[in-house]
């Protein structure tokens, strides 16, 4: 870690998910049911379903948990006189919901930094599940009572690799000034986009991701367990532009993630981590969950134990892929287990996926505090909008 940037840290973490769970078996039977009419889609979908890792994950839209003859996401809803929703009308659910959700997030992860609204001076902002403007950044500031002149940068469309990139960018930030207070936003409403369609590609994207908000804030002030941050790493792998795509449809974004991704991970990823950490065996590891396949590939090429990618496999099987926001988790989840050690550092290696390919990368560190303020879990985790 370089010593112009030692201190930089996230020092607040704050997650939270909507209201409405959906259960992984009951939505898979839900929506065998919807497709009685095409028995060779129905038995794929139970079992893609039954074998991603996931248990349970969180909706925005109640809609989602309707039976399938009154659900206007599912297939075959046209067939039964419901329409699908739009794009525009799955954009408004977006704005309406998004932002309630964002706040609380971001509420929890200033009072897990001991960190007042006011003090904040820079603001990103990541989602590419909608958009809205003003967008999400201004609501920030209006709800949270931020300075009119923090300085705000919204992350738009950059998928799952996201949030691993804002934490990068806001470390550049305090870098340049060590009295900077930046607070992360990630909020992504995944299951808008669930398409009303049988096909193979669609009901993947079905089967896996869900909705939910996290936030942190990175500054280089901290009397708390805390993350200290290396340098970010960030790069486009050869030959894999088309294996990851997000596309503006009729109703809703189209996903397409081809099941070569975590082949093209196992491949390209060795050489990259080799670069970007000289070498370094992490103590722990902070895997983004794109899909129970990237996991195993990750696990499999770097020959990591099952403790290794315990976090990215519980919030996987809790919360599903929550695209930019899911890293957090991820951390969230590690620190939960690192600190009961109360070793005075551990060091650790953030990784994530997004369409490209992208690889973001963040050596780290766990530090614990040394001052004698109290962490709350039940206020710093999950919190309900």
């Amino acid at each position: 870690m370089d010593t112009q940037a030692q201190g930089i840290a996230i020092n607040g973490i704050g997650l939270a998910v909507p209201p409405y769970r959906l259960e992984q078996r009951e939505t898979a039977a839900r929506l065998a049911q919807a497709l009685a009419e095409r028995p060779d889609e129905a038995r794929w979908a139970r079992r893609v379903f039954r074998q991603n890792g996931v248990e349970t994950r969180y909706t925005c839209e109640p809609n989602l948990l309707a039976a399938p003859e009154d659900c206007r996401y599912f297939p075959a809803a046209g067939q039964k006189g419901l329409q699908a929703p739009s794009t525009a009308e799955r954009m408004a659910i977006y704005k309406r919901q998004s932002a309630p959700l964002a706040e609380t997030a971001a509420l929890a992860a200033l009072a897990d930094a001991a960190v007042e609204p006011e003090r904040v001076t820079h603001l990103i902002t990541v989602s590419c599940t909608g958009q809205f403007l003003p967008g999400l950044d201004a609501e920030i500031v209006w709800r949270l009572g931020l300075a009119a002149g923090t300085q705000r940068l919204p992350l738009q469309f950059l998928g799952c690799a996201a949030g691993l990139k804002a934490i990068g960018v806001a470390r550049q930030w305090v870098v340049a000034d060590p009295g900077a207070v930046v607070l992360i936003v990630c909020v992504e409403l995944c299951t808008l986009h669930i398409q009303p369609s049988g096909d193979r590609e669609a009901l993947y994207g079905a089967s896996f991701f869900g909705d939910g908000a996290s936030a942190c804030v990175v500054s280089t002030e901290s009397k708390r367990d805390r993350f200290l941050l290396g340098e970010p790493y960030s790069v486009l792998l050869p030959d894999s532009a088309e294996q990851m795509r997000w596309g503006l449809g009729n109703h809703g974004f189209d996903l397409y993630l081809s099941p070569e991704v975590p082949r093209l991970i196992a491949r390209h990823i060795p050489a990259e981590l080799e670069r970007m950490a000289g070498g370094m065996m992490p103590d722990w590891w902070a895997v983004h969950p794109g899909g129970k396949g990237i996991v195993d590939a990750v696990q499999i090429t770097f020959n990591l134990s099952e403790e290794q990618v315990a976090a990215s496999r519980s919030v996987l099987r809790r919360y599903g892929n929550l695209s930019s926001a899911t890293i957090l988790y991820v951390l969230e989840e590690l620190r939960r287990t690192l600190e009961p050690s109360r070793e005075a550092s551990k060091q650790g290696l953030a990784v994530a996926f997004g369409p490209g390919l992208t690889f973001e990368g963040m050596r780290m560190s766990y530090a614990s505090g040394s001052g004698t303020a109290s962490r709350d879990s039940d206020k710093a985790g999950v919190g309900y909008a």
